[in-house]
């Protein structure tokens, strides 16, 4: 028998014995003889010293493959036995203090809100807290303080809606006495510039809510929409930190079987910045029309916070350093659901409201 129909051989058998699996501490049993030295695939290994050269690589990539196969399937299979524990548990813990013993129509909290709330539990999860701030922001806080002054060709990217306020048409910002045209928050980081001014680190929180551009209404943009956006400062954080914190956020939200990845980006707040990537949702990273084949779908922008950004702020760049990242809550509701047009959540037709 050759090396790859052995690899197919221990493949195989590793599957079925996950699919075997009747509950959690039987798949757990089973991960030793799945992921260890001893196992069938970790044995195959030992057979690369006598692999002919020419077929060495291809024999890695077939093992790499093998394997990575049997740890999203162990994944899938575990996150279907926690899920049928957590019903399990609510179902023993519910109590029904209703007081008619007829059901009444009600409503539910719109698709957007649930994903939303469902997003601050998981980052409230993992240690941070949640900040709110004003939707009409001052210059400073939306631009400025943020490292894009008055001439910054980035400025152009966020197509910012200015407010009319008659003969109160500028303010103090609190930043030399300076007056500031009032606008509508172009992102929610102007929270996170309010967060690091009023609280001294190590900061961790998350700044949910709705922002505003000039855009047309489409199939994929809203001039009304929300983000969610996170801030990290600590002593010694690095780029690792945020690789690892969108890691876990993916996993968290999505499943196991979802991974994230960064690309190196260019924001002014940030340096260095990111784009990071998710497993397409739909296709799992093999390759379909929603993700273009390529496996992978922008989720949002990163990086480590700008010395500038902090020191605008007070906090010392010296002996603080950060990260942040945001992404859109609409779009991943979107992916999430698998929805085609953005404007449909807004045209309130209850038919499709009470899909979700």
């Amino acid at each position: 028998m050759s090396v790859h129909d052995q690899i197919a051989e221990a493949q195989t058998a590793a599957v079925v014995s996950i699919d075997q699996a009747d509950d959690l501490e039987s798949l757990t049993d089973l991960e030793s003889s799945l992921f260890g030295k001893k196992s069938q695939l970790g044995g195959l290994k030992r057979l690369m010293g006598e692999v002919a050269p020419e077929e060495r690589a291809g024999v890695g990539q077939a093992l790499n493959e093998a394997q990575r196969i049997v740890r999203e399937a162990h994944a899938v299979a575990k996150e279907r036995f926690l899920s049928v524990t957590r019903r399990a548990e609510l179902e023993t813990e519910r109590l029904d203090l209703s007081e008619s013993v007829e059901a009444t129509a009600r409503g539910h909290l719109h698709l957007v809100t649930q994903t939303m709330e469902r997003l601050e539990d998981v980052f409230v999860g993992m240690g941070f807290t949640v900040s709110e701030g004003p939707q009409a922001e001052t210059d400073w806080y939306n631009f400025e303080a943020l490292n894009l002054p008055a001439a910054h060709p980035a400025r152009s990217m966020f197509d910012t809606l200015y407010l009319d306020l008659g003969d109160r048409t500028e303010i103090g910002d609190g930043e030399g006495g300076e007056a500031t045209n009032i606008l509508l928050r172009t992102h929610t980081s102007p929270v996170q510039i309010r967060v690091m001014e009023t609280l001294p680190p190590p900061i961790y929180t998350v700044c949910p809510g709705r922002v505003f551009r000039r855009d047309t209404a489409d199939a994929s943009h809203m001039p009304v929409f929300h983000q969610i956006e996170g801030l990290v400062v600590d002593h010694g954080i690095s780029l690792a930190d945020l690789a690892g914190t969108l890691n876990e956020f993916t996993a968290a939200y999505f499943g196991g079987a979802i991974r994230s990845r960064l690309r190196p980006s260019y924001f002014p707040f940030t340096e260095p910045s990111a784009e990071f990537d998710i497993t397409c949702v739909i296709c799992e990273g093999d390759g379909c029309q929603t993700c273009q084949r390529t496996g992978w779908i922008e989720l949002g922008g990163c990086g480590m916070v700008h010395p500038n950004v902090l020191g605008n702020c007070g906090i010392d760049s010296e002996e603080w350093t950060g990260f942040a990242f945001g992404f859109g809550i609409d779009r991943l509701a979107l992916m999430r659901y698998g929805i085609k047009d953005l404007r449909d959540m807004y045209t309130n037709d209850i038919r499709f409201l009470r899909q979700f």
